[in-house]
């Protein structure tokens, strides 16, 4: 049986990919969370803090096998989940980066054609029978993120992270309800390579545009908004544990009273915790606002989100939250 042969008998094979369940329990992966309280508990195990809501829409995802589609404001912790969860599960993780212009040779595959002369070329040398010239074998193929997860070279089924897809154009999204629907790609050559262990998807998206419903109905949904104080407080100690209680109290009450501001861009988690870490750093201990002057830029990334809260009184307003909060 030649290379064509074995790919089409492996990826053509009739019925539904596995349930990610039945597979987990064969492989050596860490198990599949069975509550909610378990899929919180496991996000817990690699210092991600979530609530109920969010570890409903992991257990929901993992046990029913569909992809997991989260939106939010950049910086909440959409892309440190899916990291998360491949830690946790002790699986690799693959991560494919949206942008305008993906298409399929970067998402997929795509043919080494390198490698494809040089075999012909060879072949002609050695005047080698044509069945052994025939360039469109697995040996050609370049493996992009997509491929990886589905037929991954080890064997483990990964964490698949489609991050911020709302970077990419519409028409790569169509490709992508193929793979999200029966967990399979279709190379015109060889056929259809089908997951034999379905990957973990995680999906995220800022919203810069909308995402269309035949690919979110595919998925489970899940918004992650900004964290309470008591969660944010959580996670920094989870995340900072060497930054004081008090420090840490008065850099979750002054950045909740930035977002309350009309702002370009608000910060996220991802600033409150580089912004902590900056103050350690810094050998601060409290804050006092010329060190919050000094060190804004860690929090805010546009100049005139800096100007405006420096114009308008606005770090007074949030060192008054900050001192609410110590």
């Amino acid at each position: 049986m030649d290379e064509k042969e074995r790919a089409r008998g492996r990826a053509e094979a009739s019925g539904p990919a596995p349930s990610p369940r039945s597979v987990d329990e064969r492989s050596g992966s860490a198990p599949l969370p069975r509550s909610v309280d378990d899929a919180v508990a496991l996000l817990g195990s690699q210092g991600y803090v979530a609530d109920a809501s969010l570890g409903t829409a992991l257990f929901l995802a993992l046990e029913l096998g569909r992809p997991l589609f989260l939106e939010g404001e950049a910086g909440v912790g959409k892309t440190e989940l899916a990291r998360a969860v491949a830690g946790a599960l002790g699986k690799p993780l693959v991560r494919l980066q949206c942008y305008e212009g993906l298409d399929m040779a970067a998402a997929a595959y795509e043919w080494n054609f390198a490698k494809q002369m040089i075999h012909i070329r060879a072949a002609e040398h050695r005047s080698l029978p044509s069945a052994e010239r025939d360039v469109f074998g697995e040996e050609f193929i370049i493996r992009r993120p997509l491929l990886r997860a589905l037929d991954p070279p080890g064997g483990i089924a990964p964490v698949l992270l489609i991050d911020e897809l709302d970077r990419s154009d519409e028409p790569f999204e169509a490709y992508l309800l193929e793979v999200l629907a029966d967990f399979q790609i279709t190379i015109p050559e060889l056929g259809t390579i089908r997951a034999e262990t379905p990957p973990v998807v995680v999906i995220t998206s800022n919203r810069t545009r909308e995402i269309h419903d035949a690919l979110k109905r595919r998925c489970i949904y899940h918004w992650i908004d900004y964290p309470t104080a008591d969660r944010e407080m959580a996670i920094l100690a989870s995340r900072v544990p060497e930054a004081p209680a008090q420090l840490s109290g008065q850099v979750v009450g002054f950045v909740r009273r930035v977002r309350e501001m009309e702002l370009f861009k608000r910060p996220g988690v991802a600033e409150t915790l580089d912004w902590a870490r900056a103050l350690m750093a810094l050998d601060r201990r409290v804050l006092d606002r010329e060190t919050v002057n000094r060190t804004l830029g860690v929090l805010l990334k546009y100049q005139d989100d800096l100007e405006q809260l420096r114009r308008d009184g606005g770090v007074e307003e949030a060192m008054a939250g900050a001192e609410g909060q110590s």
